[in-house]
């Protein structure tokens, strides 16, 4: 794990983040969509981004075409693709790299073998930056169906533990850090509130990012929820923040949505220790 202290912190850093794979697969327009993807982000503000549900090496490769200038790309491979799906491309110099799953969850009512089994693929991707000399944490929980993160949610136990690994894995870094990623949480549950209090960190929006799930693709009736974060560690503060990939994109077969997931970035300031 990283953990050495950068002898001089100091400048600004650009970051973003999103959920690239969302829509069903069937009729999803999946190479256009990621074409769109990798494009706007080349053309964009950020230094680095982080990507969630990069499931295969020809996902990977397709972002990685559009995206020539990220010379960077950080992941551990699996057998199929980027383990947890997670990825981070960065136009800095990146020196170490590392994953950590979030466990296995503890067996609770009316989650299946098939869900602790897809808990068991969730993680957090650690990436050292050369310089300013931070660590970037790309992180994917589990998915809440249900909408729901009261605690007699069926789902509560299982965030609960995930978030749990994920604190340790920050407070073990030793560096300031960014951590990102779709953490389907909502932002306004007591998981998240615990989570936020035990780790220290600041969200990037000061709570008032709006809703990052698109409506459109929920059940009729579901409220959506802001669910994706750039939160900082002490020592980087957050000179503005916004959205990414809000309205639709140009896709063959005509204009549709990059993901159901709307995207972050955040323009940061990194102070001297």
């Amino acid at each position: 794990m990283v953990s050495a202290m950068p002898e001089q912190l100091a400048g600004r850093f650009s970051i973003a983040t999103l959920n690239t794979w969302g829509i069903h697969l069937l009729g999803s327009r999946l190479a256009g969509r990621y074409t769109a993807i990798g494009t706007e982000f080349e053309a964009g503000r950020a230094d680095v981004v982080c990507f969630q549900e990069v499931f295969t090496y020809w996902h990977l490769r397709l972002l990685a075409r559009r995206m020539p200038s990220f010379r960077h790309v950080s992941y551990r491979s699996s057998v199929l693709g980027p383990a947890g799906g997670l990825v981070t491309f960065s136009q800095l110099p990146v020196s170490g790299t590392d994953y950590q799953g979030l466990g296995t969850p503890p067996a609770a009512p009316g989650i299946s073998r098939l869900i602790r089994s897809a808990a068991r693929r969730k993680g957090a991707l650690v990436t050292r930056l050369a310089h300013p000399g931070l660590c970037v944490v790309n992180t994917h929980p589990m998915a809440n169906w249900d909408g729901d993160w009261s605690r007699t949610n069926r789902f509560y136990p299982l965030h609960r533990a995930q978030l749990a690994t994920l604190t340790r894995i920050v407070r073990s870094i030793g560096v300031p850090a960014v951590v990102c990623g779709d953490f389907n949480v909502d932002r306004d549950s007591s998981l998240f509130a615990e989570f936020i209090a035990e780790t220290g960190l600041a969200d990037a929006f000061e709570g008032k990012c709006p809703p990052t799930f698109r409506a459109e693709y929920l059940p009729e009736g579901n409220v959506p929820h802001c669910i994706d974060f750039i939160l900082t560690t002490s020592g980087i503060r957050a000179e503005s923040a916004g959205l990414l990939l809000t309205g639709q994109v140009a896709l063959p077969g005509g204009p549709g949505y990059a993901s159901d997931h709307i995207g972050l970035y955040a323009n940061l300031l990194l102070a001297p220790p």
